[in-house]
């Protein structure tokens, strides 16, 4: 199942893809993540009752309302190690983005005025369905209600200015995820096998395949759950391949008007538009104008 979180009738409502078009489920997870986040972990049916709702009339939002938790993995793959000049790590690089830091499918990726090296991070994310404490790797795709596409925006002249990432990771709406959480049943098992890729403005720039991680989903959710609990919402972002705009000759970072799109086999395309911050405050690029 293809599970989509969009907005329509200035109301905030949960349903599925169809081929007609996004449909409502039935009764309270039409509306409460809550509800629906039970349902996933539970692996219950969802039936879709509401009438059919074209793509271009709703607007799409991040497909978990406000994560907890948004755990992300740094130098996962070890072409992208290289690239930026690391070793292969032994033990994964674990940093944390907050909500804020996210916006939607076709919403615009915010670019603020004091960087100029906005960067994109094609990357696979999961969404965690049900509470997970110290979950052995053989047992930990049971907490996994789904997969979605995640662009992990980065500023890295201010990821650069110590040695901690989060500042660089986490200006408002810099990174993009969505547009569809896709169910585990829809997809191979641990999605050993996708390939990933980013486009900039049609240009193909990363290129690579989630087989490649040096840590795999199950391996991660043992690693981080041994740390902190995972609750039902909360995002672990894996990684991403080689290809970013940094290490480019010459670098090629976003900028205003650039059309950013992640791929992953199977699961669909993130598009974003970038925008500058005072462009982007008054909702200027609306949904339907952003996906033109």
């Amino acid at each position: 199942m293809r599970i989509v979180h969009f907005e329509h009738g200035g109301r905030q409502l949960f349903g599925s893809r169809t081929p007609e078009g996004l449909r409502t489920f039935q009764g309270p997870a039409s509306v409460s993540w809550d509800v629906l986040a039970r349902a996933l972990a539970s692996r219950e049916p969802l039936p879709v009752t509401g009438p059919v709702i074209p793509d271009g009339e709703a607007r799409v939002l991040p497909p978990v309302p406000r994560p907890g938790k948004i755990v992300c993995i740094g130098l996962n793959y070890a072409d992208h190690a290289r690239e930026g000049g690391h070793p292969l790590p032994t033990y994964p690089a674990v940093f944390l983005r907050t909500a804020t830091s996210i916006t939607g499918h076709g919403q615009p990726l915010v670019c603020p005025p004091v960087s100029q090296q906005f960067d994109y991070e094609a990357e696979l994310a999961l969404v965690v369905g049900r509470r997970a404490h110290r979950v052995r790797a053989g047992d930990a795709l049971s907490c996994v209600a789904g997969y979605t596409c995640f662009n992990d925006g980065s500023l890295r002249d201010y990821q650069r200015k110590s040695g901690q990432w989060t500042m660089g990771k986490n200006f408002d709406r810099s990174g993009a995820l969505g547009p569809d959480l896709v169910t585990p049943d829809e997809l191979p098992e641990g999605v050993g096998d996708l390939r990933i890729t980013a486009r900039l403005n049609g240009r193909t720039l990363q290129d690579g395949r989630t087989r490649d991680m040096i840590f795999s989903v199950p391996e991660l959710i043992e690693i981080v759950s041994e740390v902190m609990t995972l609750e039902p919402g909360d995002v672990i972002a894996t990684g991403t391949p080689a290809g970013v705009g940094f290490a480019r000759t010459p670098p090629a970072f976003m900028a205003p008007g650039d059309v950013c799109e992640i791929e992953i086999e199977g699961i669909g395309v993130l598009r974003n538009v970038v925008a500058s911050e005072e462009a982007a405050a008054p909702r200027q690029l609306k949904s339907k104008e952003a996906m033109q």
